[in-house]
């Protein structure tokens, strides 16, 4: 085949942490099923977590596969924090793009260290943040236009200029290297400037104002390809996505089938939530007294010692056993499926972190949400989920927080409480809800198809990178 038709070579370069590396994964195979070579680089340990869904991928016959690098990072797994520091991998990587140099890299924004590498090498570079649109808009604004030193309080209110919506944020709700960017100079953002473009996990429909922003107001090179979590379309990449499930999936869908539809809620805050021991304990007596049906997976708390010392009862007396007596509740511990249990038509309400893999694939399967940020950019999602499409509520989260630093404040019970029959007890302005996410869920479905403007911007970009390619020859 000659350089016009024969497909382009692109390498994949994830984090290691699971918010960052299970959608880099379902990026390299969305490109794969658009023909082009993809191959994932990771660690041998890393390999492990995505290996059965890319052997299923091959013998479909898509173009993927895994090298694995010649170093390791020890200790690390789905909870892994963005500040690993990854730069072992830095003379493995640069061994292998001298002996195999591809059409592209496209590198996570965690990677601080690999832009230059790559750079020195004229490798086009494209670079994965994992954010959405809309969160990108609101921190660049935030950056280039507000005095966070004229507020008088962490908790008054301001308006973030230039944006296509009124969206109101405190200081409180914005990332440390918002808020004092002099100590933390941002790294991430230098390495994205200096790149070719980004690749952003979204679609179009979802946020079109922030999307038509980023290109056109910031002047940014974005390919809008998601939501990529939708290749996984067979039970077993559903369940097995990001690692095998650690809980008893058929255990959880039986119990789910005995419910009916929209009567349960599902709890999740992500892979690398650490919830104090008192904000698990209010959570637990707010479902509770909301006397609603709730899937909760129980992620670790903030106290290591505990959970080195193998305890796992960190919920109230008596609680657990409560609500399996009642057959109310389904506490769940480890790695859950939940791709499966969001797509149950027994599920009708999620609350979630606002993690933007969790926002995605809770639009994709057509759920409201209660929105309960942590950190990231998480409070800017919590704000187009609840301001923008309206297909949420919020609990009342305040304060950014780190998964190390020590919680200044806890939503009480009666919040949770509240939030959880806002949103699973029904009435018209539920029902509304419920029909904008139904709807937003379907243009989800459609973007990804061919014909969508994810599955357009997904071959736009292998034509663009042809086109590179051809001029580089000349």
């Amino acid at each position: 085949m000659d350089s016009k038709t024969c497909s382009v070579k692109m390498l994949f370069f994830p984090f290691v942490g699971g918010g960052h590396q299970i959608p880099m994964i379902d990026t390299a195979r969305v490109f794969a099923s658009h023909g082009a070579t993809s191959i994932i680089l990771t660690t041998p340990s890393h390999a492990l977590n995505f290996q059965k869904s890319i052997t299923r991928d091959q013998h479909s016959g898509l173009p993927i596969t895994i090298h694995t690098l010649s170093a390791d990072i020890t200790d690390t797994d789905m909870s892994a924090t963005p500040m690993i520091d990854t730069s072992v991998l830095l003379e493995p990587l640069k061994q292998f793009l001298l002996q195999h140099p591809p059409d592209c890299i496209v590198i996570d924004m965690f990677h601080r260290w690999a832009g230059d590498i790559v750079d020195e090498l004229q490798i086009t570079r494209i670079v994965f943040t994992g954010n959405g649109c809309f969160a990108r808009c609101v921190h660049e604004n935030i950056r280039r236009h507000v005095v966070l030193e004229n507020l008088t309080s962490d908790f008054d209110p301001f308006i973030v200029p230039n944006l296509p919506d009124r969206i109101e944020m405190t200081r409180s709700q914005l990332p440390v290297f918002l808020r004092n960017p002099s100590e933390f100079p941002d790294r991430m953002k230098q390495l994205e400037d200096k790149s070719f473009g980004t690749v952003i996990n979204s679609f179009y429909d979802l946020e079109p104002a922030y999307a038509d922003y980023i290109r056109n107001d910031l002047g940014k090179k974005a390919w809008i390809v998601g939501p990529v979590s939708l290749c996984n379309r067979t039970e077993a990449d559903k369940t097995e996505r990001g690692k095998a499930p650690t809980v008893d999936e058929q255990k959880c869908l039986n119990w789910l089938n005995s419910k009916k539809p929209n009567s349960v809620l599902y709890v999740s805050f992500g892979s690398l939530a650490r919830l104090p021991l008192e904000q698990l304990n209010e959570i637990a007596y707010g479902l509770e007294a909301s006397e609603q049906s709730f899937i909760w997976v129980v992620g670790k708390i903030s106290n290591r010692s505990e959970e080195e010392n193998g305890s796992w009862n960190w919920l109230p007396e008596g609680f657990e056993q409560r609500m399996k007596e009642r057959d109310n509740g389904l506490i769940l511990r480890g790695w859950a499926p939940q791709l499966l249990i969001l797509e149950h038509a027994a599920i009708g309400g999620f609350m979630t972190h606002c993690g933007w893999n969790s926002t995605l694939e809770g639009v994709s399967s057509g759920v409201p949400m209660i929105t309960w940020p942590l950190s990231a950019e998480q409070f800017s999602n919590e704000k187009l989920v609840t301001k923008v499409l309206g297909i949420g509520v919020q609990v009342g989260s305040r304060e950014w927080v780190s998964w190390n630093t020590e919680w200044k404040e806890f939503v009480g019970r009666d919040k949770v409480e509240l939030a959880v029959k806002k949103l699973m007890v029904e009435s018209e302005q539920v029902r509304e809800m419920r029909r904008r996410v139904k709807d937003i869920a379907g243009k989800a479905k459609r973007a990804v198809e061919k014909g969508g403007t994810s599955y357009g911007d997904a071959e736009s970009l292998i034509q663009e990178l042809k086109a590179r390619r051809l001029a580089r020859q000349v």
